[in-house]
């Protein structure tokens, strides 16, 4: 049972204050142990292209009209030989008895739990959406898929609705792809980004923007870069982004023009942000010719509330072979520093590899697990948090999540799944901790076996590396097959963020499922927990109950409180929408129980929401009897 917040409103908004004015700074590194280092770009200057003034009225029945982003897909390094490997794996597993299960390997009692929740992004004939998620202090959310952006309020209703072209107001950007959203808490603003996806380096450019206020409603600051950045005919993709205290961070990989969209390189875009908030003109440089060659270049913004600096560490796996080594890499200042350096080391870790491609109730056609590209993590108290999937065991995928300890050079790993019966792909992690000095994490990921369709799952991984069992976010009503009757696109990225302002947190996740049309919809859902880290203390869980649930005639709320303060009661219905507010005032110090009688509730689910202010504290399902 979610906790009940009990300290009072002074200390509580005192201690976010403090807490919101954090700046971890770098742990030193040995650089003797560094492997490379690469090459530096003159500086430069970005001058605004535009701006974005969003309208209330483009809401989710304005018709959208868009385009396939690519007729190909460009290659991994050595992907014919991931692809063969592959091929082997999903063939060998599928030939076993596919109702066998190893189970997950949950050591812990913790179960995440699923709060306000739902439809968010839907599908637009791309696959996969490229979903991705990001919330405000204030409790603005900030959601984008190929190729639509949406701005909701906390409870899930919708403000802003639309394509992204239109969105960029801006009539030479034509084919866009590969959106990321986030919120840097340290400035309190939102950072926008696509790409122009043509596969072409004549027409392949960056798109950034950079919320006005901590409000995504109020508009935008808009910019262009280029995606061939060294003018050589190379075109960018796969792109990541991060920020640090003072920059902005892009990375993606070079493509050549050839029928073939051979990978040539990664690149790293370093870019000054305070001037992007302001509308004003920003200097930035890019890196290129990056030792060791990593494909798929993972930045990490800082885990909690603030931010890191100065400069950025980055991670990368070995997508094309079996390795047991991770890529490590330090951009060790802020590009104002002028001697700043980007080192390259490799950090040995547990062995992993590619598994089999997933299969999907209903069809035959597969879903592509692609290889083992890192695709999310965050750095929090000199630990970098990463995760990508891999083989656990027979050809079957599951979450491989890392923690890399920066000035020691050393990486933990462990994985999560149910080798034999069900795949885990595509994970996305957000710290869960009431403390930056607990490691706790959430994790979100896709999931499918023969026997389901695929599904959004959530698990929790405690400070000791504990791993709860997960947890069903939203389940699909058929199997995905946009123009392929044997492999279709799973996913290249699922988006978790973690909403800051509170030492009791919420993940917001925003994830892949398959609707009636045999087509990617996407759903968002705020996801907690019934302890949260290391810090928490379980008898606090006593101090609230709901009782009776479920409820016949009439229920009693039971808690305790340190302090009078002011709360909000809501009835919700599982879409999210308010159905009755129930109480909104003062509540005592002491021992409080407000009794309510179903009046003319329909039979069924519902959640009841307590709030302060706009934090949620409290949140829990009901059930409506006859």
């Amino acid at each position: 049972m979610r906790k009940l917040i009990t300290q009072t409103i002074l200390i509580y908004i005192l201690s976010i204050t403090a807490y919101g004015q954090n700046f971890e700074r770098r742990p030193k590194i040995d650089d003797t142990k560094k492997m490379g280092s690469a090459i530096k770009s003159a500086e430069l200057i970005l001058h605004r292209s535009g701006e974005s003034n969003t309208k209330s009225t483009d809401l989710k029945w304005l018709p959208i009209l868009t385009n396939k982003c690519l007729s190909r897909e460009p290659k991994e390094p050595n992907e014919e030989a991931i692809e063969e490997m592959k091929r082997e794996k999903t063939k060998n597993k599928f030939s076993k008895n596919t109702n066998r299960t190893t189970g997950e390997n949950a050591t812990l009692s913790v179960t995440p739990l699923i709060g306000t929740n739902y439809l968010g992004n839907v599908n637009n004939g791309n696959s996969p959406m490229d979903n991705s998620i990001a919330i405000s202090n204030g409790g603005w959310i900030v959601t984008v898929a190929n190729t639509t952006i949406e701005f909701d309020d906390i409870t899930g209703a919708n403000t802003y609705y639309n394509d992204i072209p239109s969105f960029f107001n801006d009539n030479s950007i034509t084919n866009v792809c590969d959106p990321v959203v986030i919120y840097d808490s340290g400035a309190d603003r939102f950072i926008f980004f696509a790409q122009e996806c043509s596969g072409q380096a004549s027409n392949s450019n960056l798109l950034i923007c950079f919320s006005k206020t901590n409000n995504p409603n109020d508009g935008w600051w808009t910019y262009k870069i280029t995606g061939n950045p060294l003018n050589n005919n190379k075109w960018f993709d796969y792109p990541k982004i991060a920020v640090s205290n003072n920059e902005l961070y892009i990375t993606g990989n070079l493509f050549s023009n050839n029928p073939n969209a051979t990978f040539d390189q990664a690149v790293l875009y370093q870019i000054q942000k305070t001037n992007g908030y302001a509308g004003g003109s920003i200097n930035w440089q890019f890196w290129s010719g990056i030792s060791g060659s990593p494909f798929t270049l993972l930045p990490v913004s800082y885990g909690h509330y603030g931010n890191y600096g100065p400069g950025c560490f980055l991670v990368a796996t070995n997508t094309s072979l079996p390795s047991s080594s991770i890529k490590f890499y330090d951009l060790t200042d802020d590009m104002s520093a002028s001697n700043e350096q980007l080192n390259y080391y490799s950090i040995p870790t547990s062995a992993y590899t590619v598994a089999g491609d997933a299969s999907q109730l209903g069809t035959s056609c597969l879903l592509d697990n692609g290889s083992c590209r890192a695709l999310s993590g965050f750095y929090l108290n000199g630990i970098i948090h990463f995760v990508f999937h891999s083989d656990i065991g027979s050809g079957w995928n599951g979450i491989n999540y890392n923690r890399l300890n920066v000035a020691a050079q050393t990486n933990q790993s462990s994985t999560f799944g149910a080798a034999g019966s069900f795949d885990y792909s595509y994970p996305s992690v957000s710290s869960y901790a009431s403390s930056p000095t607990d490691a706790s994490v959430m994790i979100g990921f896709g999931s499918s076996n023969p026997n389901v369709y695929p599904q959004m799952r959530v698990v929790n991984c405690d400070n000791s590396m504990n791993w709860s069992n997960s947890t069903l976010v939203k389940s699909s009503s058929s199997y995905v097959s946009y123009t392929s009757t044997s492999k279709e696109r799973w996913g290249d990225y699922t988006g978790t963020t973690r909403k800051h302002n509170s030492t009791n947190p919420s993940i917001w996740m925003n994830g892949m499922f398959a609707n009636t049309s045999n087509t990617w919809d996407t759903w968002v859902a705020e996801i907690y927990a019934n302890q949260v880290g290391i810090t928490e203390n379980k008898k606090e869980e006593e101090k609230m109950k709901v009782y009776p649930n479920p409820v016949v005639e009439s229920f009693s709320i039971e808690f305790t409180l340190e302090t009078t303060t002011n709360l909000t009661i809501d009835i919700k219905d599982v879409t999210g929408k308010t159905v009755k507010q129930l109480f909104n005032g003062k509540a005592s110090q002491g021992l409080n129980n407000f009794s309510f009688n179903k009046a003319n509730l329909a039979a069924g689910t519902y959640f009841l929401v307590i709030t302060n202010n706009l934090t949620i504290i409290k949140n829990e399902k009901i059930i409506i009897n006859n």
